[in-house]
């Protein structure tokens, strides 16, 4: 079985393509009420993506509590370039047998514009060739580290990780512009449950949002921003790739 967390579908997509080699079952674990019977997997796999060279808070919490079933057990951290320890952080709440990165394309429109549609197809294709070496990998059960790190990762993973968690994942600075028609998509895409709308007026934030920026890159109306940084910013979705 492989679980999966995905802001904009970089994860999603690269579980199915696992799943497709693997012939694993796909599970969504922020849609998940309770965790299904692992006993008689042979396999358990977590994808996710690395954010701020970690797992989401919300991955680590749903990896601490899998059960230790003697499955083979894998990771992989979906990035924009490198992942840091986020894989050996994700290890030590969960021993996994082999952990990966994979390079997508980048979603972070808080810190730079989206990539061009050329850059984002050259991302794919790779990451595609990739998963196949890792289904035959994981296939064979055998235990690979193939992780690209970074320089400097132990900072990056350690201070730069923590302080994103306790100061970035803030919502005050999420706000709906004039072209918020109220839909509510954005409300009900959240994997945090950190946004609400009523009464068709526009969105309210509270709390901690996990930073997946969903709302952000898959409002139909593009009228999502946070604070002045994303006014003149592209938006993502693999799903605009596909097919």
């Amino acid at each position: 079985m492989i679980f999966y967390f995905s802001g904009t579908g970089n994860s999603r997509w690269a579980a199915q393509q696992l799943a497709s080699y693997t012939g694993d079952k796909v599970c969504d674990l922020a849609r998940m009420d309770n965790l299904p019977d692992l006993q008689g997997e042979s396999r358990i796999g977590l994808v996710f993506p690395v954010y701020a060279w970690g797992p989401p808070q919300m991955v680590m919490e749903f990896a601490q509590n899998l059960p230790r079933t003697g499955a083979f057990t894998f990771g992989v951290g979906t990035c924009g370039s490198e992942a840091g320890l986020a894989l050996k952080k994700l290890a030590a709440v969960c021993p996994l047998d082999s952990s990966y990165s994979l390079v997508m394309p980048n979603n972070y429109i808080l810190a730079e514009d989206v990539e061009s549609d050329g850059a984002v197809r050259r991302k794919l294709a790779d990451a595609s060739w990739q998963m196949e070496r890792m289904a035959r990998e994981i296939l064979a059960g055998q235990k690979v580290y193939r992780v690209k790190e970074g320089p400097m990762a132990w900072i990056k993973s350690g201070v730069v990780n923590a302080g994103f968690n306790r100061f970035a994942r803030d919502t005050k600075s999420f706000h709906a512009d004039d072209r918020c028609n109220s839909c509510g998509l954005c409300a009900w895409n959240c994997p945090a449950h950190a946004i609400t709308v009523t009464d068709g007026r526009p969105p309210v934030w509270t709390g901690n949002c996990c930073q997946c920026l969903r709302c952000l890159h898959e409002c139909p109306q593009q009228a999502i921003q946070y604070g002045s940084k994303t006014q003149n910013r592209g938006r993502y979705t693999i799903y605009k790739y596909l097919g």
